[in-house]
């Protein structure tokens, strides 16, 4: 598919203002075919895979749609699985429309007081995003009114599904308008979503971005799992110790780019970036330096490094994760070529990047591999050794007596040939305005960091897996739960008065309380599914947090009881 620029397409100066403002130059796959669709007022299913902007692709036509100036009627419901995933969604529209005057977004969904959710929704919105649990709260209390409703989005209708949310969505598409737009957004499209397609959908248009698959395997590559604070300190360290000759880093804004260069030139490196504000001009000058290997490290964009040809390039790094998985084998085929080794790294942060990354994965039909952050000592090993062979170098050249009769001459200064040597060391590694050799405290948060991500990460759950198969373990029992004598964790048990004869399940279970609670699955112990009620392990600390969440909480369209079960507090394994 021949993807757009975001300047050509048929939306507002406003929101162009805003997209250029926030570095993004060209649209992706789902974005090019669906945002004139939506605009042309067509109902869509569109089937891409999380992280290839499936937001910006309904958020960017909802915006142009609306009439801003109507503050008191609800004009676009946008219903999302997560707490997190509506957030999210709520953050990006209010960046996509910061120059839209009068566009009012508000969030609503569980974990959150209600009372702040009625104060907000009073003030008015065009448009809501919002769990269907508490969408469909607000819609019971009367402090929701959608009978004015024009466009109605299911974002990873998919995930909504699997949590249990099939009952709660569709009781929400029957209570609104029948002439309104409905979009529906999955990374996969089973027989469920079909089914709602048919049944609350008109004449819908089916974008499904598929791709032959490709294979890059004479190319190394791996991802670290990186807090986003830390990016710079991990490409650094990964630079030095892999040292490439050439190498290009790729970032998703043009905003990234400058702020990259700017932070790896004050660490002493040698980087220039690319990206599309640049003009022509520039751009050759730019890459003239980098053949000739006076620039050590490109930073660019995508769109900005289309045609770029330099066979010694080392290494490339996924500074931001590209948002198409066509942009990631281009990124990567920029190295390995001409029969030379080649290393792509990759950076994760957060469980919806590593999500991203599997999918990359299905697409090159290829592994890539966990690593470690390389420690300080690492560093500070390979920092050394390359300069110890450069002073090697220097000795072997020899011409060093005018540059002993100095050293002479300072030593009659009461300062010893060892002293000079360490100073003339000191400066050789730390050169103006770049920093020291790292720091140990940043090993321990990168170990803290993996530790926490490791049960959100592709190699942590099939070790976690793994582990369970070895040792027998049910697979119903708790994801957390292991043996052995690790601290463990203290856990409530809450009953929820819904039963195996309401034929719920345990996804039911989960999604209603990490919906209504934001906190992640993983949080809970075992459910326990009997005839008329539902027990579920709850960490103690989170008992009281999930009761009142729970209060007047439906599942599969029956509103339950939650309240604390009869029997012991018990502990379970800490993950």
């Amino acid at each position: 598919m021949q993807k757009m620029l975001f300047s050509d397409m048929p939306i507002s100066d406003a929101i162009k203002q805003a997209v250029a403002e926030l570095g993004f130059e060209e649209a992706t796959s789902i974005q090019t075919a669906s945002i004139p669709l939506i605009l042309s007022g067509r109902d869509i299913i569109g089937q891409s895979q999380t992280g290839t902007g499936k937001t910006a692709a309904f958020s960017i036509p909802a915006i142009e749609k609306i009439n801003p100036k109507d503050r008191r009627t609800v004009q676009v419901l946008i219903l999302c699985p997560t707490r997190e995933l509506a957030v999210q969604a709520c953050d990006e529209i209010n960046k996509f429309a910061k120059y839209v005057e009068g566009v009012r977004v508000v969030p609503v969904y569980g974990g959150q007081p209600i009372d702040r959710q009625f104060r907000a929704l009073r003030m008015g919105a065009q448009i809501v995003v919002g769990t269907p649990g508490r969408v469909m709260d607000h819609m019971r209390r009367g402090t929701l009114k959608l009978d004015q409703l024009r466009m109605i989005i299911l974002d990873e209708a998919d995930e909504m599904l699997s949590m249990g949310f099939r009952e709660d969505i569709e009781t929400i598409l029957q209570d609104v308008p029948e002439e309104r737009q409905t979009l529906l957004f999955s990374a996969t499209m089973s027989p469920e979503i079909l089914q709602l397609t048919r049944k609350y959908q008109t004449d819908p248009e089916l974008i499904k971005v598929t791709r032959e698959q490709l294979t890059v395997p004479s190319i190394e590559q791996y991802y670290y799992e990186v807090p986003s604070s830390k990016k710079v300190e991990v490409l650094c360290r990964l630079l030095d110790v892999y040292n490439p000759r050439l190498s290009m880093v790729f970032c998703n804004t043009k905003r990234q780019v400058d702020e990259l260069v700017s932070q790896l030139q004050l660490r002493g490196y040698l980087a220039d970036g690319l990206h599309g504000d640049m003009k022509q001009p520039a751009r050759d000058h730019v890459m003239d330096m980098f053949r000739a290997g006076n620039i050590d490290v490109l930073v660019a964009t995508d769109v900005a490094a289309r045609g770029i040809d330099v066979d010694d390039i080392g290494a490339v790094f996924n500074y931001d994760i590209p948002q198409d998985e066509e942009y990631y084998v281009h990124r990567i085929g920029r190295t390995g070529r001409a029969g030379k080794e080649g290393r792509a790294f990759t950076f994760v942060t957060g469980r919806r990047e590593v999500y991203a990354l599997r999918g990359i994965m299905r697409y090159t039909n290829c592994k890539i591999q966990l690593k470690a952050v390389p420690s300080s000592s690492q560093v500070r090993e390979k920092r050394v050794g390359k300069f110890m062979d450069k002073v090697r170098g220097v000795i072997q050249e020899g011409n060093l007596e005018e540059y002993l009769q100095i050293v002479d001459d300072m030593s009659g200064e009461d300062l010893t040939s060892a002293d000079i040597a360490a100073a003339l060391v000191k400066m050789a590694l730390v050169k103006e305005g770049r920093r020291g050799l790292p720091s140990r405290e940043d090993d321990a948060l990168f170990a803290a960091h993996a530790r926490s991500q490791n049960r959100g990460s592709m190699d942590g759950r099939r070790r976690n897996r793994d582990r369970d198969q070895g040792s027998g373990r049910m697979s119903g029992r708790p994801r957390g739960e292991r043996g052995g004598d690790r601290e463990r964790v203290p856990m409530a048990r809450l009953s929820i008065s819904i039963g195996r004869q309401n034929k719920v399940n345990a996804g039911h279970i989960l999604g209603a309380i990490a919906g209504e609670t934001g906190l992640p699955g993983k949080t809970f112990g075992r459910i326990e599914i009997q005839d008329r009620q539902t027990i579920v392990e709850v960490p103690v600390q989170h008992r009281h947090e999930v009761l009142e969440a729970m209060k007047g909480c439906r599942i599969l369209g029956k509103q339950v009881v939650t309240e604390e079960a009869s029997g012991n507090f018990h502990r379970r394994p800490q993950k």
